[in-house]
C-alpha cells in the first residue's frame, strides 16, 4: 500500500508540473494581452509595461520566471483589478467554494438515496418518476431554469431573494449575517444540484443494478438475510466503488459550471472575476485559475485512487 501511495504521489507531482507547461503555453500562444488591448496607452508606454513585466522576455523564460514564482505562492499581478492575483482570488474563491461544497453534498446525498431505492424497485412508480424528474433536469439549459427559479421563489412567490450574497445595504453582522448569506445561498445551491444530479443518480441506480444481480447477493438472500442488510451492507458497499472515481472530477466541474450561474444571480464568486479577465484579457488571473482547477482535479485523483486502493484491494500495485 505504501509504496502504490508514494508511486501516485510522484505521478501526480511529474502531471502538476507537466500541467503548468501547457497551461503557460497555451495562454503564451494567445494573440494580445491586456496592455495591447487597452486603447488608452500610448505604443511608448505600453513597450515599457511590457518590459516592466518581463513580457518581452521569451516564452521559456517567462514560464520558469512565472513557475518559481508560483512555487513561492506568487501568481503574478492582475493589471485589470491592480491586485495580486493571489490576493484578488482569495477574496472571491470561497464563496464560490462554499456554493459548490453545500451543492455536492446535496447532490450526492440526494443521487444516492434516489438511485439506490431506483435500482431496488425497478420498474415501479418511483423508478419511473425519478428518471421522469432526472431527463427533465438534465435537457433544460441552466440558464432557463435559473430564470424559470428566479421568476417563481422571487418574483412571484417572493419568498426568496433573486441574486446577490446579502440584502441591499444589509449591515448584519454574526448569525444575522450567516443566515442572510445561507438565505442567498438556496437558489443558486438548487441549480447546481439539479444539473449535476440527473447523471449521478442513472449512474448509482445502474451500480446497484449490476450488483443486485450478482451470485453472491442471492447467496446472501438464500442464507436468511433481512433485505436491508443485503443492501446497505452487501450490495452498497460494492456498488459505491466505482462512485469514488467519478468524485474527483465533481468540485472542479462544479466550479466551472457556477460560472453562469453567478453572473445570473450576481454572486460575488470567481466565476464573475474569470469572465472579467476573459473580456480584458487578463492572463495571470486565468493561468491561475485554470491551474487552481487542474490542481483540483489532479489531488483529487490521487485521493481517489488511494481511497480506492484501500477500499478494494484488489488494484493495489505490487
Amino acid at each position: 500500500m505504501k509504496q502504490y501511495v508514494l508511486q501516485r504521489f510522484l505521478q501526480m507531482i511529474v502531471i502538476l508540473f507537466g500541467t503548468s507547461f501547457i497551461i503557460f503555453f497555451l495562454f503564451a500562444m494567445l494573440p494580445g494581452d491586456y496592455i495591447d488591448s487597452n486603447i488608452n496607452l500610448t505604443p511608448q508606454r505600453a513597450r515599457e509595461l511590457k518590459a516592466l513585466y518581463g513580457l518581452d522576455q521569451p516564452v521559456l523564460h517567462r514560464y520558469f520566471t512565472w513557475l518559481g514564482n508560483a512555487l513561492q505562492g506568487d501568481f503574478g499581478y492582475s493589471l485589470k483589478h491592480q491586485e495580486k492575483v493571489l490576493s484578488l482570488l482569495n477574496k472571491y474563491v470561497w464563496n464560490s467554494f462554499f456554493v459548490a461544497i453545500f451543492a455536492l453534498l446535496l447532490t450526492w446525498s440526494i443521487a444516492l438515496v434516489t438511485g439506490v431505492i431506483s435500482a431496488i424497485k425497478q420498474y415501479s412508480w418511483f423508478d419511473g418518476l425519478v428518471t421522469f424528474f432526472v431527463f427533465g433536469a438534465m435537457s433544460f439549459p441552466s440558464f432557463f431554469i435559473s430564470l424559470l427559479f428566479i421568476k417563481w421563489f422571487g418574483v412571484d412567490l417572493q419568498i426568496l431573494p433573486i441574486g446577490g450574497m446579502i440584502d441591499t445595504g444589509s449591515d448584519s453582522t454574526g448569525l444575522a449575517y450567516l443566515l442572510e448569506v445561507g438565505k442567498h445561498m438556496i437558489l443558486p445551491v438548487i441549480i447546481l444540484t439539479l444539473l449535476s444530479i440527473g447523471s449521478l443518480t442513472r449512474y448509482f441506480r445502474t451500480g446497484m443494478l449490476e450488483v443486485i444481480r450478482q451470485d453472491y447477493i442471492r447467496t446472501a438472500r438464500a442464507k436468511g438475510l433481512k433485505e436491508r442488510v443485503v443492501i446497505f451492507k452487501h450490495a452498497l458497499k460494492n456498488a459505491i466503488l466505482p462512485a469514488i472515481t467519478l468524485l474527483a472530477f465533481e468540485l472542479p466541474g462544479l466550479f466551472s459550471g457556477a460560472i453562469i450561474m453567478e453572473q445570473i444571480f450576481n454572486w460575488p464568486g470567481v466565476g464573475r472575476i474569470q469572465l472579467e479577465s476573459v473580456s480584458f484579457r487578463d492572463y495571470p488571473v486565468l493561468m491561475a485559475f485554470t491551474m487552481f482547477l487542474s490542481c483540483l482535479t489532479i489531488i483529487g485523483n490521487f485521493l481517489a485512487d488511494v481511497t480506492y486502493a484501500a477500499v478494494d484491494p484488489r488494484i493495489r500495485l505490487k
